[in-house]
């Protein structure tokens, strides 16, 4: 089978890339991103994993936003170098796929109750139009847009972003399912992630043909084609770190060093806490573990939090991982601080390290996090789950081979 060709924009570390890059399925022309130890992880990813030899030049590292010179290239940056642009990997090539999905933390309902302004202001709003305009100038076949769940309700401007995007890809040619959280909103435990996340998931296709009825095309890749890669059951946190060696505290922290941290294994050292947040973890642990749930409200939690610091609060600040469940979601915001990712074992005393989140999202022990620790936590945080890439990846090629075949019993173009 040939190998599609796709462009990746807002690479980040490459979750997406690396799901597609299992199946076989295609050939990266080019990808994009603008934060610097995101370009460096995704091209050592390629590079070690895949031996992709040209990955150093095509993974571009450069702001999106800039699409005129993505397209031809840019020199004498004072933040980007010089590079060549898109133009110069795709040249005569058909593009197939163009995936990603922009900066999420604007459309996020944490985000838009934190910011006083509801993230109305911000600039990721209009990602998005970045996005268009490079499918605008390549037009693939297929492409694939993904975000979180708070952008089926975004409305910076008083229309729904997703109207927008719906909008802005039909004046393209392209269709997209016409109820997005009927369809498109999947639960990602339903394909074997062991996380809660929910993801909406936007596929289009571009219109070749009037009589072709797009819309059901789109109905049965996701009632038929993707749901056939659901998994047997919900996988947990037991079943991602369980196997991973513990992590205790030092009996003294030895400068920013408070647990011992000798594992060896990449990304899997504690971050430092405080003989105080030690033991808040351990109480919190113990009392799950124990079965006296004395913490399960959020009015305990905050009185927990109260108690230990002197300072008030409106939301509660903790949250244990519990074994036989899958996790709380793996957010960017584990770079700031770990306290609602608390490890489930009482004796450990800590939150989760990279490499345990990087098993909940799926990542591959083999994938390598070399970056600053809050780096390593963002970019694992903003990812697509590996393990839901490759099946995505693994349907996109039989939603191409049907789209093209149903457009070919009705051969007659658009005009």
């Amino acid at each position: 089978m040939k190998r599609l060709n796709n462009i990746e924009l807002f690479a980040g570390a490459g979750g997406l890339v690396d799901g597609f890059e299992q199946t076989g399925n295609f050939n990266l022309l080019a990808a994009v991103e603008w934060l610097e130890p995101q370009v460096r992880t995704l091209v050592r990813r390629l590079e070690s994993k895949y031996g992709d030899r040209e990955a150093s030049s095509k993974v571009l590292h450069f702001d999106v936003q800039r699409t005129e010179e993505l397209f031809v290239g840019w020199k004498n940056d004072p933040n980007f170098g010089d590079g060549e642009g898109l133009d110069t990997f795709i040249e005569s090539q058909q593009v197939d796929v163009i995936s990603g999905g922009p900066p999420c933390q604007a459309y996020s309902l944490a985000g838009r109750i934190r910011d006083e302004n509801g993230m109305r202001n911000d600039y990721r709003n209009y990602l998005f139009e970045s996005y268009i305009k490079i499918v605008s100038r390549y037009k693939p076949k297929l492409i694939v847009f993904e975000n979180v769940e708070g952008i089926l309700s975004a409305i910076p401007t008083g229309e729904l972003i997703t109207d927008l995007i719906r909008n802005s890809l039909q004046k393209e040619g392209y269709e997209i399912i016409d109820d997005l959280r009927k369809y498109a909103l999947l639960d990602l435990t339903e394909y074997g992630v062991p996380q809660n996340r929910k993801r909406v998931i936007i596929v289009g296709i571009r219109k070749d043909s009037n009589n072709v009825d797009y819309q059901k095309i789109l109905k049965i890749f996701y009632n038929k084609l993707l749901p056939k890669k659901k998994s047997d059951r919900k996988y947990t946190v037991r079943d991602a770190i369980a196997d991973l060696p513990p992590i205790y505290p030092l009996k003294e922290p030895i400068k920013r060093v408070a647990y011992e941290n000798n594992s060896g294994i990449n990304g899997h050292t504690s971050r430092f806490h405080s003989k105080r947040d030690q033991e808040i973890f351990y109480s919190l642990a113990k009392d799950i573990e124990d079965g006296n749930f004395v913490y399960k409200s959020s009015e305990a939690l905050i009185e927990l939090y109260y108690q230990k610091t002197g300072k008030k609060t409106n939301v509660h600040k903790y949250h244990v991982l519990r074994w036989d469940e899958p996790s709380n979601t793996i957010p960017a915001h584990l770079k700031k601080d770990g306290l609602r990712h608390i490890h489930p074992d009482s004796r450990q005393r800590r939150s989760i390290t990279v490499r345990e989140a990087a098993r909940l999202q799926t990542f591959d022990d083999d994938f390598e996090f070399n970056e600053s620790q809050g780096a390593n936590f963002e970019m694992i945080g903003n990812a697509v789950p590996p393990l839901f890439a490759k099946k995505l990846g693994e349907v996109i090629p039989t939603l191409l081979n049907l789209t093209e075949k149903i457009e070919r019993q009705q051969q007659e173009p658009v005009s």
